[in-house]
């Protein structure tokens, strides 16, 4: 039996990717494209029984919380690549998915599966690093800086920084009125670029006395985040509650 899917932001760059991706897939099947102008209602029979076993969200950070527990409220599996999570919202969640204990919400900042693979290794390689920053680098109608890949692979390397036993990255910055050293996101420093031509890019930059580590992932096309969407698709009903993270289905 296929899986019946819609698509929340079906009209945008990414939303009709995932639409394209799912006709091609024989085990899924497209139900439903959801834009801006419709309603989530169109996601139900006219009875209110369900007419999709999972939706993707591809929309914009203002939105999609309430879409996800709109998702949750009616037993809807949930796969998310929009961006712009915070704590407090991810709480909401998964107090949503108290009353809705058998559905799975997928939140993932990066649904590429080398991305997702950059990630691993550099939490990884963080535990033998004396400094560590990031780079990502992005097309200029990103709506958020920095990426939620870039402060997902800063939670990382600062996780294992810790369990590694090491302090704060060496930096004797004194002044920085104009804010060259980027953000500050849990001790490690990332740096994001806008510009036209690129579409996803992220550089993961270790370094010790005498030694540089570099681990780069590029998205060239917006086709390379769909293998790992499919498989979100695929494994959000095995995986009840919130999941962070498209690596908690990849087993690494």
């Amino acid at each position: 039996m296929s899986i019946r899917v819609g698509v929340i932001g079906s009209a945008g760059r990414m939303g009709s990717e995932v639409v394209r991706a799912l006709e091609g897939a024989r085990d899924l099947e497209f139900v439903r494209g959801i834009t801006a102008e419709d309603s989530l209602d169109q996601l139900l029979d006219e009875n209110g029984a369900r007419l999709v076993d999972v939706a993707v969200d591809f929309t914009l950070p203002s939105v999609t919380k309430a879409n996800v527990l709109w998702l949750v409220q009616h037993g809807i599996h949930a796969v998310v690549g929009a961006t712009g999570w915070d704590d407090d919202a991810l709480a909401e969640v998964r107090a949503a998915l108290k009353a809705s204990p058998e559905t799975g919400v997928l939140i993932a900042p990066n649904f590429a599966i080398g991305a997702v693979l950059a990630m691993s290794f550099a939490r990884t390689a963080a535990r033998f690093y004396e400094s560590a920053e990031v780079i990502e680098l992005h097309h200029p109608d990103k709506v958020d800086a920095p990426s939620g890949t870039a402060l997902h692979t800063a939670r990382a390397i600062a996780e294992g920084r810790t369990d590694g036993g090491l302090g704060p990255s060496p930096d004797a910055t004194e002044r920085d009125p104009h804010g060259a050293r980027g953000a500050d996101i849990n001790g490690v420093h990332v740096h994001a670029v806008r510009l036209r031509g690129l579409v996803a890019h992220e550089e993961i930059l270790f370094g010790n006395a005498g030694e540089q580590l570099t681990i780069r992932h590029d998205s060239f096309d917006r086709v390379s985040f769909m293998p790992g969407v499919l498989h979100g698709v695929r494994e959000v009903a095995s995986h009840p509650g919130l999941t962070v993270g498209l690596e908690n289905y990849l087993s690494l």
